[in-house]
């Protein structure tokens, strides 16, 4: 898919951050783009500025974890634009849960599951189909995680288990579509090499009521301040990756057709080579880190 100029994007999780960049950098390259987000203050503030910047960007409040919801934004595609050609399954959260695994609320479970995979199962069932009506050339983007994708920081299952299920998703699609001899491409999106300035730090904004916490918090949320003060107390100095940055791997992976969307990283190639050497030799796993990097 090298000609994105008059094509119709849809980027959940599109109110700011990554998704935010995405639809900006598709919008630069000609494309038709739709916003989707749960936010919808966030969402439409980001709309006004991008289209007061001349930039072709609608948006649609969409809950990620409803499929009737989702249905509905690929409806809203559909009659707005007449066709969708990429969906960026970009929406995520971080769960917050506090305390060691055993201690995790359900809901904590519930809504990283809810948002990190039905999210992106339900975006493919709306829109793969339309998809493969339209036979035109297209293209699938699910957002992962080098947390749980290469391998798991102990300290956040929840995220690091549904990430991982991003992978297995995009591989099964991928295979799928293969053999129905399809022209839509599947990527898994490994944002990096470093940590990114985005709102998964605040997902617990976006909670809804159905996956509400059942019990107060004992310590406030972390903060992207706090991180970097865990990770210089551990002797590493964070770094960033500009979301823009990431955005411009979407785009050409997606002119590549290529399912890796993964930057290059020392330290991201030696996760996955000692996982490797862990699971060849049947080897307890000792790679396992608890700050992020």
């Amino acid at each position: 898919m090298e000609n994105l100029s008059g094509r119709v994007a849809v980027v959940t999780g599109g109110g700011g951050g990554l998704g935010r960049a995405m639809g900006e950098r598709f919008a630069a390259e000609g494309m038709k783009v739709v916003l989707a987000d749960v936010q919808a203050e966030l969402l439409e503030t980001t709309v006004a500025d991008c289209r007061d910047r001349g930039l072709e960007i609608s948006g649609f409040v969409t809950d990620v974890t409803n499929q009737e919801s989702v249905n509905a934004l690929r409806d809203f595609t559909l009659s707005t634009y007449g066709s969708v050609h990429v969906v960026c399954n970009n929406a995520g959260i971080g769960a917050g849960a506090e305390g060691r695994m055993w201690e995790h609320e359900l809901n904590d479970w519930k809504w990283a599951i809810a948002v990190n995979v039905m999210g992106v199962v339900h975006g493919i069932n709306s829109f793969v189909p339309a998809m493969l009506e339209h036979g035109e050339p297209a293209h699938v983007v699910n957002t992962s995680s080098g947390n749980g994708g290469v391998s798991p920081l102990s300290g956040t299952p929840q995220y690091a288990a549904t990430k991982a299920a991003v992978v297995t998703v995009s591989e099964c699609l991928y295979a799928q579509l293969q053999e129905v001899e399809s022209q839509i491409g599947v990527s898994v999106l490994f944002p990096g090499p470093n940590i990114l300035r985005t709102g998964l730090f605040e997902s617990w904004r976006s909670r809804t009521e159905e996956f509400a916490k059942q019990r107060p918090r004992k310590t406030p949320y972390t903060t992207v301040e706090q991180l970097e003060a865990q990770m210089k107390a551990a002797g590493r100095e964070i770094a960033y990756t500009p979301v823009e940055e990431v955005a411009g791997v979407v785009v050409e992976g997606i002119r590549a057709n290529r399912f890796w969307m993964m930057p290059a990283s020392d330290r991201g190639d030696e996760s996955m080579r000692l996982r490797y050497e862990s699971m060849r030799s049947r080897a307890n796993p000792s790679y396992l880190r608890q700050v992020p990097g």
